[in-house]
């Protein structure tokens, strides 16, 4: 611990702050003297903020681009979050199986992140397990739509990119066993845990899930024929659904993914509200700078289209 904080809430409110800051840092960048904009620092700046589409919008110089690998490996995100989480379910399972608890090393490990002794896994309330599922099929999702719906341009992520979003999903299981939720605050037996909320967070998340899905298999679309074959690797402006209302329909549906896991713990966990706030300030700047190069890109873009969240950013 640090200061009586836990080593788990410090980590994703760092995570939250600085996303944030980069958020304000970039809104404000405009303003900056043009001196400055050519600085190594400000371009290093742009290009660990930036990928894909979006660094098309700026300068960046042969050494920054050693650092590139190709954006269509987001699939290895979540395939690693795909094994790394379905294997702490299954130790949970064999936890209460076998009444033998946690291995030692993720008794240690989960120690260290909350400050203290963690509780077992036989005795986890029905929400961390409503919310570790939920994690694992949001994931699973994702990998099959990476692989099979997705059409990836030549876009590039930074290295640094790269190895961020694998240790995200490795230490965000983790996160899922340290939430501030006891057992002491729900019922003895599974069944008698289950709560209203467990049911409409379940349900948000079914929706969002749905919204993230239609939006990624539009996108796709814009880039395929009637029989599915890649037509072009061009960026096309998008409507219908969601996206006649803000730019990036799939990132305020991932927003809302994480809130509905907040429901199924009854919203009464500071860490996973936490969790929240990181992906809030992540997804809003990823979506401003989508927004902006929509913008840039296509001269009848409709000016009353948001960014992230329908009518508000």
């Amino acid at each position: 611990m640090l200061g009586g904080l836990r080593v788990v809430d410090v980590t994703w409110f760092s995570l939250g702050f600085s996303f944030l800051l980069a958020f304000c840092l970039h809104r404000f960048s405009r303003y900056v003297p043009h001196e400055f904009e050519r600085s190594h620092t400000f371009q290093l700046f742009q290009d660990l903020i930036r990928y894909g589409k979006t660094k098309a919008q700026i300068k960046r110089s042969d050494l920054l681009r050693v650092f590139d690998v190709p954006k269509r490996w987001f699939w290895h995100f979540y395939a690693v979050s795909v094994v790394w989480n379905g294997l702490l379910l299954t130790l949970l399972l064999r936890a209460i199986m076998s009444e033998e608890g946690l291995p030692k090393w993720l008794v240690d490990t989960l120690s260290f992140l909350k400050g203290e002794q963690p509780s077992t896994g036989t005795d986890r309330p029905l929400s961390v397990w409503m919310v570790h599922i939920l994690l694992w099929v949001h994931c699973l999702r994702r990998l099959l739509e990476c692989l099979y719906v997705s059409v990836f341009s030549n876009g590039v992520i930074h290295i640094v990119q790269y190895a961020f979003g694998l240790s995200y999903y490795i230490f965000l299981g983790l996160t899922v066993l340290c939430v501030d939720i006891s057992p002491s605050d729900e019922g003895s037996s599974l069944l008698s845990q289950l709560q209203w909320y467990h049911v409409a967070g379940t349900g948000l998340f079914l929706w969002a899930s749905w919204l993230q899905h239609h939006s990624l298999a539009l996108l796709a679309s814009l880039r395929t024929g009637n029989t599915g074959a890649v037509k072009t690797l061009a960026h096309r402006m998008p409507h219908g659904c969601w996206f006649d209302l803000v730019s990036c329909p799939h990132y305020f549906a991932e927003l809302l993914i994480y809130v509905s896991m907040a429901a199924c713990l009854g919203g009464a966990s500071v860490t996973w509200w936490l969790v929240v706030l990181y992906v809030l300030f992540n997804q809003a700047l990823t979506a401003q700078l989508c927004h902006e190069f929509y913008r840039s890109k296509f001269e009848e873009y409709p000016p009353q289209r948001k960014a992230f969240i329908p009518f508000v950013l």
